[in-house]
């Protein structure tokens, strides 16, 4: 186990690196239920994750030393339950920041909370928030960022990388430095109460937003556009057989 320190007011002020574990948020989610004394902003940075997870369950490939696998613990008792959309579109709209320093406009959100460069999966976040009464107590920011990797199962078709897909290298102690630095500034604009920017910024940045495509859902494989997505995290979504909403993992786009 390593401590380091970033350049920020709080996140990643307290940079714990760890030479191997399951999950980094598991490791955070053991430790506060221990009661162990942790500093909103604490980041659990692991060279090895050979357990990680995404959203409901997906498992998170990484080959050791070449990607960013990392949670960084939050403690947004400002938000009631029913707003806690707000932080994982905060949360998209930081990675996004950094992403499209070196992408530009190929850098986008796939909702609900993926990173693309073009139409392939660069990054994954999970974010998963510990509740008291109506407010988030803690909320343990999980990301998996695919950084210098250059080979993938073939099964991963949509999936790609910086390198990959940019053709350099980066440094993995430096990008993480962006990425707390970004995610700092989104979460104090969101902290501030400015959730329309977010908002905004957010939808600004959607993959396919506006744009027919087939999509896979319950009701079988349909034409469709995404027009919105609600407060909630539900997608909103036009067919031609009217308009539908989406939680996540209901639906899936096909055909790019």
């Amino acid at each position: 186990m390593q401590n380091n320190t970033f350049s920020g007011l709080f996140v990643g002020q307290n940079l714990i690196t760890l030479r191997e574990v399951a999950s980094t948020n598991t490791f955070l989610k053991d430790a506060l239920s221990k009661s162990t004394p942790l500093l909103e902003g604490t980041v659990i940075m692991a060279e090895k994750q050979f357990a990680g997870r995404g959203q409901t369950n997906n498992s998170w490939l990484s080959e050791e030393g070449k990607n960013l696998t990392f949670s960084i613990l939050l403690n947004p008792s400002f938000l009631d339950v029913d707003r806690q959309f707000e932080l994982n579109k905060a949360i998209s709209v930081a990675l996004n920041d950094v992403l499209k320093k070196y992408a530009g406009k190929k850098a986008l959100i796939k909702w609900p909370n993926d990173s693309y460069i073009g139409n392939k999966k660069v990054a994954g976040i999970l974010i998963e928030n510990i509740v008291s009464g109506n407010q988030i107590r803690h909320a343990i920011v999980g990301i998996g960022l695919n950084v210098n990797q250059t080979e993938f199962p073939a099964s991963l078709k949509k999936v790609t990388s910086l390198k990959q897909g940019l053709q350099m290298d980066y440094d993995l102690t430096d990008l993480l430095g962006e990425i707390c630095s970004a995610i700092e500034a989104r979460y104090l604009q969101l902290r501030a109460g400015h959730f329309e920017r977010i908002t905004r910024d957010y939808m600004d940045n959607l993959y396919l937003l506006n744009e027919w495509a087939l999509f896979k859902s319950g009701l079988g494989i349909l034409s469709g556009k995404i027009i919105g997505v609600k407060s909630n995290g539900q997608l909103e979504m036009e067919t031609r057989d009217g308009i539908f909403l989406f939680n996540n993992k209901e639906v899936e786009f096909i055909n790019n």
